[in-house]
């Protein structure tokens, strides 16, 4: 992985280039592995850099050499021309433009074929498994299925007020309609266990929001499509660690984080696949259904995107968003 990763290294924006994507090192420090092994999971990170050009300006540069071409001809460019005219617009700024630069992390698990993407973006996650793909000859991914899906079961789990197995339901939760109205109904710091919230899911709508914890050690929010959102390590995780953090140096702490974190959602991600049916082997029916752009924990032919983490602690983990 490693002399495959090295071939597609991120490479700085050129001069009219608008985007830039490449594998660096996890741990951030130059010259270091582009694949980090910690307790048998990998650590990946994919850098991105693109040159930020405003639309306004674009379109005042455009205007302005419409405006000199209709004045040294006589006539107003038609469309074919302006839009030509916008590229030119744009490389003629590109130079003059800013860089942003932002990180995916991606945690592989070989042993149990899991791939988690650390990403609040379909695009971005699309974006990770073209690159892996593309560098990883023969790698397969496929997003894992369910028996019941995420919306149904939610409504279940708040209809009946019994959450699943290891895990409790907490105070948030947002419902909307099947209808024409698409009316929404959003708790925040609410107890969801009311007959208010059960007449909402009696009436029609459909839970594509809840924020639940697992054995008191990490919560998160499900969504219907099935992504793990504002993932939080509990303090009850790091009582451990955190008496010794102060002794470790910063490979050291990498390495300890890494470990609490793929150790907790590793054990978290089956769990949670169990609350909903388990996953569905292929070729023995069809999955329930799942809404657009699932985000779910995937095998190494398969994609998760646990998101958003923000870690309870002072140690968060290295890959964290």
């Amino acid at each position: 992985m490693e002399a495959a990763l090295d071939k597609e290294r991120f490479v700085a924006c050129g001069a009219t280039q608008q985007k830039s994507s490449g594998w660096v090192e996890p741990r951030g420090e130059a010259h270091a592995p582009l694949v980090e092994a910690v307790d048998g999971h990998l650590l990946l990170k994919l850098m991105t850099e693109q040159r930020v050009v405003p639309g306004s300006v674009v379109k005042r540069r455009v205007d302005e050499i419409a405006e000199q071409m209709e004045k040294s001809t006589g006539r107003k460019p038609g469309k074919k021309i302006m839009k030509e005219l916008k590229e030119q617009a744009l490389l003629e700024l590109l130079p003059m433009a800013f860089t942003k630069q932002s990180v995916t992390r991606i945690w592989v698990a070989p042993k149990q074929r899991l791939l988690m993407v650390d990403s609040g973006s379909q695009s971005k996650a699309e974006e990770v498994v073209t690159m892996l793909i593309k560098a990883l000859d023969g790698l397969a991914l496929t997003l894992v299925q369910t028996e019941m899906s995420p919306a149904v079961a939610m409504t279940h789990w708040l209809g009946t007020g019994e959450p699943p197995y290891q895990f409790t339901i907490d105070r948030e939760c947002e419902l909307k309609s099947t209808d024409e109205m698409k009316s929404i109904v959003r708790y925040a710091r609410h107890d969801l266990d009311t007959e208010e919230v059960k007449q909402h899911i009696v009436s029609g709508k459909v839970p594509t929001r809840v924020a639940m914890t697992w054995r008191d050690r990490v919560s998160f929010i499900l969504t219907e499509s099935m992504q793990l959102k504002k993932v939080a390590f509990l303090d009850v995780v790091f009582e451990g660690p955190m008496a010794v953090a102060g002794k470790m140096d910063k490979g050291e702490a990498f390495d300890a984080d890494a470990a609490i974190a793929t150790g907790e959602l590793i054990e978290l991600i089956p769990d949670l696949l169990e609350a909903l049916g388990g996953e569905q082997v292929m070729g023995q029916g069809s999955p329930a259904p799942l809404a657009e752009a699932p985000a779910s924990p995937a095998r190494t032919e398969s994609a998760v995107q646990p998101r958003e983490l923000h870690p309870v602690a002072d140690h968060a983990p290295p890959w964290d968003a």
